[in-house]
């Protein structure tokens, strides 16, 4: 399934009205602050419930407006196409400057975890410098949901494990001393499963990702990503020994001090972490390698396409660089790709495009 049609109203700086995108590519040429990332957010909104920038939802109000909507139409590409069946969807996210509301076909969704499986889109975009170069926890947020394109047990074990996490730092910070044991034990049940499905990930993704930056990047130096999680052990013995050695320095500081939330992952070659000596456009290309490595995991995984949602992502590659990117997208329901007005953008056109000039909000169809 692909999106066909995108209409918005009040979303950011896009002016009111629908577009035609029932292409396999969709481009979006012009300039700066016209709304090329924009409406790359609109889709991934309609994808996930939530924009893929940081902020709230009121945040995506046009200035001097309160709410937004975003609909999409959502069927085959190709209407002879009866794999995904012959009916159209229609999905609507929408803000009253209170509340928002996901619907499909007109039903409400209350758990997103459902369109993590149905509407699957992969982003890329200058934000993913913060996996290379970021804290930690961004590197965390990075593999939870890579793990959890494909894995909906994973977003339950991942809720689980930090509700735990939550009332046993509330339960340190009100001296709740006595409800420590039982909520350890939920903790590293939850925690394990996650240790569990990150260090299943690492074999797979490491594997691509390692062939995909040495071919595009042609450094001759062995890249992988290592994987430190903060309990040394998968047995639950062990986790609960090792908790229960720390109690009364978690008691004194008042947080938990070891589990999942803690782990780290590591950009590595033989001299060691690579990502601290790796020059921009090596941490700038290493994020784009990550989001190909997701995008191949999720094919890999689950036999199905992926929406891609590239923003301005050849802007700072060089031209040989450009054309082994290209060569290494994963296959996908649909491109949608934003481009300056500089950049060859007709080099990668293929026999079903449909190209926007963007000016101001305005789409205009070349």
């Amino acid at each position: 399934m692909a999106f066909l049609s995108l209409e918005t109203g009040n979303y950011r700086n896009l002016k009111a009205g629908a577009i035609d995108t029932g292409a396999s590519f969709v481009f979006f040429v012009g300039e700066n602050g016209q709304g090329k990332s924009n409406i790359l957010d609109a889709l991934y909104t309609i994808c996930y419930g939530s924009s893929f920038r940081r902020g709230t939802d009121a945040d995506s109000s046009r200035i001097g407006s309160r709410d937004w909507f975003i609909k999409a139409t959502i069927g085959p590409l190709d209407g002879n196409d009866q794999s995904s069946g012959s009916l159209l969807d229609t999905m609507v996210v929408s803000w009253d400057a209170r509340t928002k509301t996901i619907r499909e076909n007109g039903k409400a969704i209350s758990d997103r975890k459902y369109l993590v499986e149905k509407y699957p889109a992969i982003v890329f975009c200058h934000e993913d410098m913060d996996f290379v170069s970021g804290e930690p926890e961004r590197r965390r947020f990075f593999f939870d949901q890579t793990i959890g394109l494909v894995k909906n047990s994973y977003i339950d074990s991942l809720r689980n494990y930090k509700k735990c996490l939550k009332m046993k730092n509330a339960a340190l910070k009100e001296h709740m001393f006595d409800v420590l044991d039982a909520i350890d034990v939920q903790l590293i049940t939850y925690g394990l499963e996650l240790q569990r499905f990150r260090n299943d990930l690492m074999a797979g993704f490491n594997e691509t990702f390692t062939l995909c930056y040495n071919k595009i990047s042609a450094y001759d130096r062995v890249v992988q990503i290592a994987y430190r999680p903060s309990w040394k052990s998968y047995d639950f013995g062990e986790v609960s020994v090792n908790l229960a050695s720390g109690r009364e320095r978690e008691i004194m500081l008042g947080t938990n001090l070891s589990g999942p939330h803690r782990d780290r992952f590591y950009f590595m070659d033989e001299e060691g972490d690579f990502s601290l000596r790796a020059s921009t456009g090596q941490r700038r290309l290493m994020s784009l390698v990550l989001r190909i490595a997701q995008a191949e995991y999720y094919v890999r995984e689950t036999g199905n396409k992926p929406i891609l949602l590239l923003d301005d992502v050849l802007l700072e590659l060089d031209p040989e660089k450009r054309k082994r990117f290209m060569q290494y997208l994963p296959p996908a329901r649909q491109a949608f790709f934003t481009f300056l007005p500089g950049e060859p953008f007709k080099d990668y056109l293929n026999h079903d495009t449909i190209v926007y000039w963007t000016d101001d909000g305005h789409f205009l169809r070349t």
